[in-house]
């Protein structure tokens, strides 16, 4: 690790510890994202394991590949090992508006059945929250084993192409708040597949539902129980990588510890990625980029104001509109709600943090805004994580969440350089920090000002009053 890098330490309290030797490839929006994991299904030759939240039935992946049910089905009538865990909640509409899951109702089990789906299901349930993690592994305990970990749902605003341009004949409906979503995936291989292979036994072994007579299908018989890795994926490139996790207490019993890590009490619960996130802004020395769909953690804005205060640059990309549920909690409890957003009106005020949105314009000229559904942090060019994880409290604590964090000046930079190319169209391109988040900040806010006057932007990002959000 560089002398940078090796200021932001990993997380100490999880089940896995950093894990040398890897490789990661970052992948920006949906419609790369999901093509080249499509890619990597196609081409397995042993298991495809996969964990869903969110999943629209009309969602198809890119290329004409069909449905998340016509990959696995696929893949398994090819002979390979094709599992899927669902989350299920029968209230889902009471958590989260406007929002579809597969939670094996009788007409989804109808429709498995008269398609005669050759994978393996279980569903997962977590009563009042959120069984929140997207992620895939191929070819599990194989020297070819890859793990795709990020936070992109199965629907159709999803499929997004760099830089979100309107489709061809396309007009933006206003009311429309997810019509075209900002997202990342990472694709992982190396020693820390071997958690992401860990997470999912772990969770499928131990699924909540895996003993109703509807919770697996085709049953419990067929839908069995997995082996738990038992050594590490080898080594493939330089890159250090841990996988952190969030687990509700109680909810995992199983401590087989995962290959070469030291034994962890998940049944206490897990909280890694909030342990991580947090260290990094307490490391950060010159720079903090962040794109998250909720920037509302009192810890977390703690620590981002102590940053500032340290001169380090931040710059925080959110939906323009939050979901309405944040909203309706500002108007709901005031007082509750005042310390979080008195403390993003603080952060606000400091001279080095700007707060965007990204806006882009459909085909009749008209603006619309690009919800940022992304859970990212990159810090100093030289580490970075993607994964499941909103930067609010239920997630840090309550959710079952997994980010892959990994210490890599090239591939940060990378990164960085890739998303603000996106978000201020190629503008910073021969820029480096703290040029660069300068550049970023003011082209956001004299974006604010055309957008204010319906002129076209320099790229998507203008900036948000701090003041204001989620009002």
């Amino acid at each position: 690790m560089s002398v940078t890098a090796a200021s932001i330490p990993p997380a100490k309290h999880g089940s896995y510890p950093v894990r040398k030797g890897c490789t990661v490839h970052p992948l920006v929006d949906g419609h790369e994202s999901f093509g080249r994991i499509a890619q990597a299904v196609e081409a397995a030759r042993h298991s495809v394991w996969v964990t869903v939240a969110f999943i629209e039935r009309e969602f198809r992946f890119p290329d004409g590949r069909g449905s998340l049910l016509d990959l696995l089905d696929a893949a398994a009538r090819r002979g390979l090992d094709a599992r899927v865990l669902f989350w299920r909640d029968p209230k889902v509409e009471d958590l989260v508006s406007d929002s579809q899951i597969f939670s094996g109702s009788p007409a989804e089990w109808a429709a498995l059945a008269e398609r005669e789906f050759a994978g393996k299901i279980r569903w997962d349930a977590l009563p009042g929250f959120c069984h929140h993690q997207k992620s895939w592994l191929i070819d599990a305990y194989r020297a070819s084993e890859t793990a795709f970990v990020g936070g992109i749902n199965f629907d159709r605003g999803s499929l997004s192409l760099r830089g979100h341009p309107a489709k061809p004949g396309e007009v933006a409906n206003p009311s429309s708040l997810y019509r075209e979503i900002h997202d990342l995936y990472s694709e992982i291989r190396g020693p820390a597949t071997s958690d992401v292979a860990h997470n999912f036994v772990q969770r499928w072994n131990e699924a909540s539902e895996r003993n109703r007579p509807d919770g697996c299908f085709p049953d419990r018989e067929t839908a069995d129980d997995l082996a738990w890795p038992c050594e590490l994926s080898p080594v493939v490139g330089d890159t250090p990588v841990q996988i952190s996790r969030t687990i509700m207490p109680g909810v995992y019993t199983n401590t087989r510890a995962a290959p070469e890590a030291a034994p962890y009490a998940i049944e206490e619960g897990e909280e890694s990625v909030r342990e991580q996130v947090l260290a990094a802004i307490a490391g950060a020395r010159e720079s903090i980029y962040i794109e998250n769909q909720i920037f509302l953690s009192k810890a977390l804005l703690g620590g981002i104001d102590e940053a500032l205060e340290r001169g380090v640059r931040v710059i925080a990309v959110v939906p323009t509109i939050p979901m309405p549920e944040l909203a309706e909690y500002r108007r709901r409890d005031p007082k509750m709600a005042a310390g979080i957003f008195d403390l993003l009106s603080r952060v606000g005020r400091r001279e080095r943090f700007t707060l965007v949105g990204l806006a882009q314009r459909d085909n009749a000229g008209n603006f619309f805004n690009v919800y940022v559904h992304a859970k990212i942090m990159l810090v100093d060019d030289a580490w970075a994580t993607i994964g499941s994880t909103n930067f609010v409290g239920r997630s840090f604590k309550k959710e079952t969440e997994m980010n892959a964090s990994f210490w890599s000046a090239k591939v940060v930079r990378d990164l960085r350089e890739k998303l603000f190319d996106e978000h201020l169209a190629g503008t910073a391109k021969s820029l480096m920090p703290p040029a660069a988040f300068d550049h970023f900040a003011a082209t956001a806010r004299a974006n604010r000002e055309r957008l204010a006057k319906g002129q076209d932007l320099v790229g998507l990002a203008h900036a948000l009053n701090p003041d204001t959000y989620c009002s």
